[in-house]
């Protein structure tokens, strides 16, 4: 992971080449790479930088001001802090500042990156204020923010910044890219997913089910859900991941899922909840495709895990048990195909299933008013080709695909990303 690049790599870099315009957002979920993707991007840059976290603890309180007037690249090795040792709009203000002045000591201007800038209360009034100082300065300071809570983003950046950035997506990793940093085979991708920090624990199978449950699982949803968003029933949250984790590639209505749940509340609170899962990057609901958008949002959802390896350590089998599950297999690369549509789309892509009168398709890929659509076979259950035929015969598509066997390689679906699905049909 500390030499790969990812894609998004050129996205940034060209970005911060520019004269500043607008904040640079680099937001997906936790353990996707986006510190390193930050790190490997100031380390190509001609112009000096600084790197702070709100995650990091307080340096002791320093005598002096640390020299600003370097001008050569690199990161900063001290940080300014308020005295009480706060992560508030306080200690924004002092770094803000302490790169400004280093911005402006400098004769090709500086880049100012800040990590898991949602932990900062009302962070965006404050990135507003600073900001909108800088442009009417006409500073050269460009500033990247990073954060692991996506919804949280989101909100704080559509209430207050809205004109102001650009977004950076970085999703969990591609079958494409999990083999060129680790040497994944399709199988183990299948089973072991996307997260680039457990690659080298697979030859250790308890060791990597461990990692995914405890270092994984457990912040993502203590830290990124509970702890941004309120959440009256937190132990229902987390039963609702298992559920969604256990059942990954199959249609459950609310109605079921609520009698295999405890204390669940009502149909409102599970949607909600699994928004929630959804925007932190574990698991998903797919409406059904409906004519009406009002019919799609009453639907029962199809729940996928958004990377496969939350579904193979909720299973409890090993990566040879599995393999050995011919049903269960055939679920596991349903979901990893799922997880590759809704993980490689853009804002503007939804993804869904279509079930009527006993005929269903896996996945619908929607683009505007364009469709298209995919059946998964993998030889566990009987072909459903007619599903395709029927759908096609109901709504105007762009393409009909079949992912597996008889149709497109899985291999080959798993290296295409999502919107080539309509670039190149």
């Amino acid at each position: 992971m500390t030499t790969y690049e990812r894609a998004q790599i050129s996205t940034l870099f060209n970005r911060l080449r520019e004269k500043p315009q607008r904040l640079a957002i680099v937001t997906g979920p936790r353990q996707t790479g986006k510190t390193t993707l930050v790190h490997q991007v100031l380390g190509k840059l001609d112009c000096p930088s600084r790197y702070v976290s709100v995650d990091e603890p307080d340096p002791a309180i320093l005598p002096s001001v640390p020299d600003l007037g370097s001008s050569q690249p690199g990161f900063a090795e001290h940080q300014l802090s308020p005295r009480d040792g706060s992560r508030d709009a306080r200690w924004l203000v002092m770094q803000w500042e302490q790169a400004r002045l280093a911005a402006e000591s400098s004769d090709r201007g500086l880049v100012l990156a800040i990590d898991e800038i949602q932990k900062i209360p009302n962070w965006s009034e404050a990135v507003k204020g600073l900001w909108d100082a800088d442009r009417r300065s006409d500073r050269r300071l460009h500033v990247i923010l990073l954060g692991s809570a996506p919804l949280l983003m989101q909100q704080g950046l559509s209430e207050s910044l809205a004109g102001r950035y650009e977004t950076v997506r970085l999703m969990h990793w591609s079958f494409a890219e999990m083999s060129a940093a680790f040497g994944f085979d399709l199988q183990r991708y299948v089973y072991f997913g996307g997260y680039p920090g457990g690659a080298p624990l697979v030859p250790e199978q308890s060791r990597w089910r461990a990692y995914i449950a405890e270092a994984l699982v457990e912040p993502n949803i203590e830290r990124d859900i509970l702890a941004m968003q309120r959440v009256d029933k937190p132990a229902l949250l987390k039963r609702l991941f298992q559920l969604g984790a256990e059942y990954s590639g199959q249609i459950l209505s609310y109605n079921k899922m609520l009698g295999q749940l405890q204390d669940a509340g009502n149909t409102t609170t599970l949607a909600r909840y699994i928004d929630l899962l959804s925007n932190a990057g574990l698991v998903t609901g797919l409406p059904k495709y409906a004519a009406g958008a009002h019919r799609r949002r009453s639907s029962s959802p199809k729940l996928n895990v958004l990377n496969t390896a939350l579904m193979a350590v909720a299973s409890g089998y090993t990566f040879e048990e599995a393999k050995a599950d011919r049903s269960y297999w055939g679920r596991l690369v349903e979901s990893a195909v799922g997880a590759h549509l809704f993980n490689t789309g853009t804002p503007e892509h939804r993804l869904h299933y279509w079930r009527e009168n006993g005929s269903e398709v896996d996945f619908v890929l929607t683009r505007g008013r364009r469709l298209v659509a995919f059946e998964v076979k993998t030889g566990a259950r009987k072909p459903r080709t007619s599903g395709l035929e029927r759908f096609a015969e109901r709504f105007d598509v762009q393409a009909s695909v079949i992912v597996g066997e008889g149709g497109l390689p899985l291999s080959e679906f798993l290296s295409t990303p999502a919107l080539e699905w309509f670039d190149n049909p």
